[in-house]
C-alpha cells in the first residue's frame, strides 16, 4: 500500500473541526489515504489538519488489514509517516514501512517510485468539486463522498470488465 495526505480548506461549516497546518499554511482537516498498487481506496482518515501523520498509521494499518484480509506487508510513505513510533504502530498489524525519499535537491515536479500512485489518486479526486475544499459540518460525511467518488472512478473499469469476461449487462 501507498500513504499519503492531503490539506482540505476549511470552510464556515467545517471550521469547528478544523486545524491550522503550519507547513500548508492552511486551515482545514487532512485527509490520509492509504491505496494499492493501482491507486483504488483502501482506508481513509479525516482528522483535523493539526493532527501529525505519524499519529495516523495505526488507524489507517488496522482498516488496510481488515479490508485486505491481513494481506499488505509493506507500506510506501513519505517523510511525514516516519518515526520509531509509527514504525512500531504499523508492525502490530504486519506492515513494515519502507520510505521514498527524493534523491537530489528538489527543482520541479520530480517522479518518487511507487508514491506516484497515491498522487495519482489524489488528481482522480480532483474532477470531484465536492472534495476540493471541506464543505461538510461532519468528517464522516467527507469520507462517504471520498467512498463515493472512487465507486464512480472504479465503475467503468468494471464494467469493462464484465463486458470483456462475457457476461451480459441486460
Amino acid at each position: 500500500m501507498i500513504l499519503d495526505s492531503r490539506t482540505l480548506q476549511s470552510t464556515p461549516e467545517s471550521g469547528a473541526r478544523a486545524g491550522y497546518d503550519g507547513a500548508k499554511r492552511r486551515k482545514g482537516s487532512k485527509v490520509h489515504l492509504a491505496v494499492d498498487t493501482l491507486g483504488q481506496l483502501l482506508a481513509l482518515r479525516i482528522p483535523p489538519a493539526n493532527e501529525q501523520d505519524q499519529d495516523q498509521v495505526a488507524a489507517l494499518a488496522e482498516q488496510v488489514q481488515k479490508v485486505t484480509g491481513e494481506s499488505v506487508e509493506v507500506a510506501f510513505v513519505d517523510q511525514g509517516y516516519t518515526g520509531e513510533s509509527a514504525a512500531r504502530q504499523a508492525e502490530q498489524h504486519g506492515i513494515r514501512l519502507e520510505e521514498v525519499k527524493h534523491t537530489e535537491a528538489k527543482k520541479g515536479f520530480i517522479l518518487l517510485p511507487r508514491r506516484w500512485v497515491v498522487e495519482r489518486s489524489f488528481g482522480w479526486m480532483a474532477r470531484f468539486r465536492r472534495l476540493s475544499r471541506d464543505y461538510e459540518r461532519l468528517s464522516t460525511v467527507l469520507a462517504g463522498f471520498h467512498f463515493i467518488a472512487f465507486v464512480c472512478l472504479m465503475l467503468p473499469t468494471a464494467m469493462k470488465a464484465l463486458a470483456a469476461s462475457g457476461v451480459s449487462m441486460n
